[in-house]
């Protein structure tokens, strides 16, 4: 299911070279999507190990926080670092 989500989040496999316009809206809910799979997975992987602990509010205010820093190099790439074609030198 992960690599079937990989697949449709990469817009060049499914779109063949078009550009992408996608909103603020639709990206954001793509975010909180992958944050809710990596969430269950982790969850998962705990109740697998052992006990699961209660989590509050500030737990998930956190790992939200996290997620969204170690996705920002990601960001940079896409959007600041690489080429596009026709554009600038």
């Amino acid at each position: 299911m992960a690599v079937a989500a990989a697949i449709l989040a990469y817009a060049g496999w499914r779109n063949r070279g078009r550009e992408v316009h996608k909103s603020f809206f639709v990206r954001l809910l793509e975010v909180l999507v992958f944050y809710g799979l990596v969430g269950a997975l982790g969850f998962a992987f705990e109740a697998n190990i052992g006990n699961v602990f209660h989590q509050t509010w500030e737990f998930y205010a956190v790992t939200l926080s996290l997620f969204l820093v170690l996705g920002y190099p990601g960001f940079v790439y896409r959007y600041l670092l690489r080429r596009r074609k026709g554009r600038g030198s």
